[in-house]
């Protein structure tokens, strides 16, 4: 069974940039286009955060760094850390996931707090990355794979360009693979948009009899993307246009 295409992007990001400033531009109130135009911000490079900085291969393993997508607001980077995440509660309709849900989660969010600033919240409305179960036989959720992730784009507070993930994961799956899902999902959601070809990456295309930790190649290609520059977390300028 395979990992999910990355094909679904909010429709946002289809829209190239000239539709991403009109979007902002509804999203702050800005109705009157004649008297605003807004500036967005110049892709520049963020600071990596500590435990980041301080990854070494020594072994040089590699990475998969061309298999990266780069998006319309650059890579998918993070600022402002920690990263805060938070997991639904499984669905009543899935009684005997909800025991081990839980545990599969903390499992793949612990994996990654190894080597990245995360943060578990209960508040959703804090959250910048949240992790749902979603149950296979609702109808109402119509094809459900393995596991998905998308993001969305807003201006946050303090007037930076921003993004949210959110992934949702089949839940009638054994707990090691419920683990596994949400572990490589989650490195989607750090910045690895994209997917390994070797099966010994935990970012590897497909789902495989035993899945692998994240791998000295994961880390690679993670490092290697936070090093890029970005348009996220930077300053949205606004500015009065000419009468």
């Amino acid at each position: 069974m395979r990992w999910p295409s990355l094909r679904k992007w909010p429709a946002v990001i289809g829209l190239g940039l000239l539709g991403l400033l009109a979007a902002i531009v509804i999203h702050l109130g800005w109705a009157d286009s004649s008297r605003a135009a807004l500036q967005a911000p110049d892709a520049q490079v963020h600071l990596l955060p500590a435990a980041l900085a301080q990854w070494q291969d020594p072994q040089q393993q590699g990475d998969y760094f061309d298999q990266i997508k780069v998006t319309r607001v650059g890579y998918l980077i993070w600022s402002q850390f920690p990263v805060k995440v938070y997991a639904q509660p499984a669905p009543e309709s899935l009684p005997l996931i909800q025991e081990k849900w839980p545990q599969a989660v903390d499992q793949a969010i612990q994996a990654w707090q190894a080597y990245f600033p995360l943060e578990v919240t209960t508040d959703p409305n804090q959250a910048n990355i949240s992790i749902s179960a979603v149950d296979p036989t609702q109808r109402s959720q119509g094809r459900i794979r393995s596991a998905e992730t998308r993001f969305k784009l807003y201006v946050d507070d303090q007037q930076r360009l921003a993004h949210r993930f959110t992934i949702q994961v089949r839940a009638n799956q054994t707990e090691t693979y419920i683990a596994a899902a949400v572990r490589h999902e989650l490195g989607h959601a750090l910045g690895i948009w994209g997917h390994s070809q070797l099966k010994t990456d935990a970012l590897y295309f497909s789902q495989v009899r035993t899945p692998p930790p994240i791998s000295a190649r994961d880390m690679n290609t993670l490092k290697r993307v936070y090093q890029q520059p970005t348009r996220l977390g930077w300053p949205v300028q606004s500015s009065d246009a000419a009468p």
